[in-house]
């Protein structure tokens, strides 16, 4: 397959589970509840960001990249919010 399409593939699929993160950011900001929220799940999942992002980083990826530093910020923002409001 071309370098074009896969990286273009690549950057479908972290469209996607990026975007999976907003409609939660947005609930939590806009109602400033946490409660049915898993804070260990949060915690793990922003660590797992962190190290998919630095991995991104080493091995040159940039779709792996963009994607993980955005969901870092989502998921970032709700475990902020998770550790403030509860």
């Amino acid at each position: 397959m071309e370098s074009f399409v896969i990286k273009m593939l690549g950057f479908a699929a972290a469209t996607c589970t990026t975007l999976a993160y907003a409609p939660q950011f947005i609930k939590v900001w806009k109602t400033r509840s946490t409660e049915d929220i898993s804070l260990w799940m949060f915690l793990l999942m922003v660590l797992g960001l962190v190290l998919w992002l630095v991995y991104g980083l080493l091995s040159g990826d940039a779709p792996l990249v963009a994607a993980n530093a955005i969901t870092i910020v989502l998921a970032g923002g709700i475990l902020y919010m998770k550790l403030k409001y509860s």
